[in-house]
């Protein structure tokens, strides 16, 4: 098993865990993304990080009807949200999974490097959603490694799309996810 996906199977089950954590009354509340409230961030999460995920490594196109779709309405969305990560898991754990590029629709990307924007998805977007929340997301020092090499290879390039704002800087910080999230221009520091 490589360590990209290693850390997707970890921030899956964190993804999960803090899924559950989300009450109906904090859907219409604020979130670090100010962009969205939480039910606009928690369906962009859940949109591209369980079917997105399947969906590129099925090198299918998300579904059109699935974009607008409210996933927090049902009262087992966390159930569903939970099952879809696993097809999405499942279907990323095929070695051709790997092999060749992903046309991204605007773009063609080598495999690793798509599975890599899809782990960023989940891992910061989850973090986002845990801080509305009032939880940690956390994941190991070998996963927070991992994410920190993709986060900082490719955050000029996302943040010249406006999708990182500019790095945080953590004195004295040690841990690899926290250094990922600082380096796409969130603040940890909310957290605490």
């Amino acid at each position: 098993m490589n360590k990209t996906f290693s850390a997707m199977s970890e921030a899956a089950a964190e993804a999960v865990r803090v899924a559950k954590g989300v009450r109906a009354e904090q859907l219409s509340g604020p979130t670090p993304c100010t962009e969205y409230d939480l039910r606009a961030l928690t369906n962009h999460w859940v949109l591209y990080s369980s079917y997105g995920l399947e969906c590129r490594a099925l090198r299918q196109p998300i579904p059109d009807e699935l974009t607008d779709h409210d996933f927090t309405a049902p009262a087992d969305w966390v159930e569903q949200f939970a099952a879809q990560l696993d097809k999405a898991l499942l279907a990323w754990s095929e070695p051709s999974a790997w092999e060749g590029d992903i046309d991204l629709g605007y773009a063609s990307t080598p495999a690793a490097g798509v599975a890599g924007m899809l782990l960023a998805e989940l891992a910061l977007h989850g973090w986002d959603v845990a801080v509305a929340t009032g939880q940690d997301f956390r994941l190991s020092a070998e996963s927070g490694a991992t994410l920190l090499e993709i986060v900082s290879a490719s955050a000029e390039e996302y943040r010249s799309y406006n999708m990182f704002a500019p790095a945080v800087e953590l004195s004295g910080e040690t841990d690899p996810f926290l250094l990922a999230v600082a380096a796409s221009g969130r603040k940890p520091q909310a957290t605490s």
